[in-house]
C-alpha cells in the first residue's frame, strides 16, 4: 500500500493506493483521503483508509479461490486417502444422533448423548430450548439428508430457520448487528462481514460453489464453503451448527457420506477454521476432516 499525491496548482489531493493481481491482471483499490491535509490529519486517515481496504480484500478472498489444473490434482490426493462406503439406514439413524449430539455440544448444549438418543426417538418430551434444539438439528440432518435443492441464499437462510424454529426470534434472518468472537482471555480472534455486506456475500459464496462444484474435488468444496460461511458470520448466533449442516450438504451433493466433527476434537476445529481465516490456509481443514472420517 501507498501514498499517492497529486498536484494542481497550490492544491494537494491525498490518495491511498493497495494494487493486486487478479487473473493475470493488476488491479488497484484505492481511497481518497482529502486535499491540503495536515500530516496528523493524514496518518489518521491512512489508517482508516487501510483498514478498509484490508476487509475489502478479505471479502475478495473467495472470489480469488481459483485453482490451476496442477492445484486441483494435488487437493485430489487428500480425497484418495479415503475409501468412500455409503450410510444404510440404520447408520443414518446412528450418524443423526451422534452429529446432533455433537454439533450441539461444540455450541455449549449440557444435553448428554443417552438424553440426545430418548429425545430423537420419543421416548422424552422436550422441556427447554436445548431439547427443541436438539430435536430441529434432527430434522435439519434429515433435510439435507433428501434435499435435491440448489445452494442458494434462501436455501441457507431455511437451514437457520429448521434449526432454530421455536427458539430464536431472528431465526431464518440474517443478522443486523455486527458481531465479534473473543477467545476465553478476552482477545478478538474473528470479526463477522460488515451487515451491508452479508447478503452479496452468500450469494457470491453459492455463485462460486455452482462454478466449481463439478470442477473442485468434494473435500476442498465442502471446506471452502463451511469455512468461507463461518468467516463471513452470517446469522446473530447458529453459524457454527448452520456451517457444519452446509459442509455435509455440499459432501452429500458430491455422493460423499457426511462427517461428524467430534466435541473433543473442538479445539483443533476452531484452530482450522482461524488459519483459514488469518492465512487462507485450506489445507489444515482437510487434514482435519479426514480424521473425523477416520473416526
Amino acid at each position: 500500500m501507498f501514498l499517492e499525491i497529486r498536484e494542481k496548482g497550490k492544491s494537494k489531493k491525498y490518495y491511498f493506493i493497495h494494487t493486486y493481481r487478479e487473473n493475470n491482471h493488476v488491479k488497484r483499490i484505492s481511497r481518497y483521503l482529502g486535499s491540503n491535509l495536515s500530516e496528523k490529519k493524514l496518518n489518521e486517515l491512512k489508517k482508516i483508509a487501510e483498514q478498509q481496504i484490508l476487509e475489502e480484500i478479505k471479502e475478495k478472498n473467495i472470489l480469488e479461490f481459483e485453482l490451476s489444473h496442477k492445484e486441483i490434482e494435488e487437493y485430489r490426493k487428500y480425497d484418495k486417502n479415503l475409501e468412500i462406503k455409503h450410510l444404510q439406514t440404520l447408520n443414518w439413524k446412528r450418524f443423526t444422533e451422534s452429529f446432533t449430539y455433537n454439533t450441539n455440544a461444540i455450541e455449549g448444549s449440557t444435553i448428554a448423548l443417552s438424553e440426545v438418543k430418548d429425545l430423537l426417538r420419543g421416548e422424552e418430551k422436550p422441556h427447554n430450548v436445548e431439547d427443541i434444539e436438539t430435536l430441529n438439528v434432527a430434522k435439519a440432518v434429515e433435510y439435507i439428508k433428501n434435499s435435491k435443492d440448489k445452494i442458494t441464499l434462501d436455501f441457507i437462510k431455511n437451514l437457520h430457520y429448521i434449526c432454530f424454529k421455536g427458539t430464536k426470534s431472528f431465526a431464518g434472518n440474517l443478522r443486523n448487528v455486527n458481531v465479534i468472537i473473543r477467545n476465553a482471555n478476552g482477545k478478538i480472534v474473528h470479526e463477522g462481514a460488515p451487515i451491508n455486506k452479508l447478503k452479496e456475500l452468500l450469494e457470491e459464496l453459492c455463485k462460486w460453489y455452482a462454478k466449481h462444484n463439478k470442477k473442485y474435488p468434494a473435500l476442498l468444496l465442502a471446506a471452502v464453503m463451511h469455512n468461507q460461511f463461518e468467516k463471513i458470520h452470517p446469522f446473530q448466533d447458529g453459524n457454527g451448527r448452520v456451517g457444519r449442516l452446509l459442509l455435509n450438504y455440499v459432501l452429500l451433493q458430491q455422493k460423499y457420506p457426511p462427517i461428524n466433527i467430534h466435541l473433543q476434537d473442538r479445539g483443533r476445529y476452531y484452530k482450522c477454521l482461524q488459519s483459514f481465516d488469518q492465512k487462507n490456509d485450506i489445507k489444515s481443514t482437510l487434514k482435519f476432516l479426514i480424521s473425523q472420517y477416520k473416526k
